[in-house]
């Protein structure tokens, strides 16, 4: 593997959500990941989140499973888990036995509301995550609070938060220090993103209503308009050279939301692109995701790739110097049981006898 990374070997403890992310982006950027399958796992059809890594597939309630992912552990500089507290515990793979074997270890944890606390063991999902950070309360409408998909917690607070964890503390291995537990909760990692809000709540610039604040739909100039294709505007002037642009751009003397909203009406959206370009307006289309790949400054930065027959984002961000190897269509669950097994030291026939006991699928 090439990338800032290469070199690195990261054990994942196959899961959904930010777990996967945080092993795609250590593996995007070079690093090996050997993603252990738990068979019956849900899982979506060549998904992006699982590109670019080895598999293989365990039974892992069986001490022979689980005494291979601790000899992997052993050999790794880091191992990413997501599973609720208490599951690896219970499997024989808790921090403390796998740091015992390999002081240096970098041992990831990502759950929704952290290895500790009341709700620590109670099940969730994203929009639960982000509901006690104050954030999805100022999120949609003045009608109510809108689910965002599932961006900002699984991904943002936790996939990326971890992926930025485990680098920082493998750096710190690198430096000469010990190995760590690194607990990773979306609700901290949400929270975490919505920094800026709270600065600004706390020095009065912030509303705890909807719509009522510069970047949340509350200025005129920033949020998206119906225009009259149907087809939505994305406006975003904040600095006065940027408003008077717009506001010459858009034909309007008196900035109001009505006003705003009546001149957007007036063309299809692709005709206030073209009005628009060349212009420091801060107006850009807002495009549906099978829109996206195609757009010009998409395809000029290859933001999107075909992986395997999937369109999909590449990696991201990008060096100066270090090249990183295009990502890899996700292999088949298990794939690479056998060859991962192999250089653990097993033979063949011990290889056919896990599989012939249901350890190895």
């Amino acid at each position: 593997m090439a990338g800032p990374l290469a070199g690195f070997n990261i054990v994942e403890m196959a899961g959904i959500g930010p777990g996967p992310f945080a092993a795609m982006m250590l593996a995007d950027h070079g690093a090996e990941v050997i993603r252990v399958e738990r068979p019956g796992n849900l899982a979506v059809p060549n998904d992006p989140l699982t590109r670019s890594r080895r598999s293989i597939a365990l039974d892992l309630r069986t001490e022979e499973g689980a005494a291979i992912v601790r000899q992997l552990a052993k050999r790794a500089d880091g191992l990413i888990e997501g599973y609720r507290p208490g599951v690896m515990e219970r499997l024989d793979l808790a921090p403390d036995t796998l740091l015992l074997d390999n002081p240096k270890l970098v041992y990831g944890r990502v759950t929704g509301w952290g290895q500790e606390g009341p709700l620590a063991s109670e099940a969730g999902h994203d929009i639960n995550y982000l509901a006690i950070t104050g954030l999805l309360s100022g999120i949609g409408p003045k009608a109510g609070p809108l689910a965002p998909s599932n961006y900002l917690a699984d991904f943002a607070g936790g996939g990326m938060m971890l992926a930025f964890a485990m680098v920082s503390a493998l750096l710190a291995v690198q430096r000469g220090g010990e190995g760590q537990v690194i607990d990773a909760a979306m609700t901290d990692g949400a929270a975490l993103v919505g920094a800026l809000t709270y600065g600004m709540r706390a020095a009065g610039m912030w509303s705890d209503d909807r719509e009522a604040n510069l970047l949340d739909g509350g200025d005129p100039f920033y949020g998206c308009y119906k225009c009259a294709d149907g087809k939505y505007l994305a406006l975003g002037a904040i600095e006065p050279q940027f408003r008077d642009a717009l506001a010459e751009g858009l034909g309007v003397t008196e900035v109001t939301k009505i006003n705003v909203t009546k001149a957007v009406a007036r063309k299809t959206r692709d005709q206030w692109v073209s009005q628009f370009a060349g212009r420091d307006a801060c107006v850009a289309p807002v495009l549906s995701l099978s829109e996206a790949p195609a757009h010009l400054h998409n395809r000029a930065r290859g933001t999107f790739l075909d992986v395997g027959g999937v369109l999909q984002p590449g990696p991201a961000p990008r060096y100066s110097r270090t090249e990183c190897d295009p990502p890899e269509a996700p292999r088949r669950e298990g794939a690479d049981g056998d060859s991962i097994l192999a250089e653990l030291g097993y033979g063949s026939a011990e290889i056919a006898g896990l599989r012939s006991r249901g350890v190895l699928a």
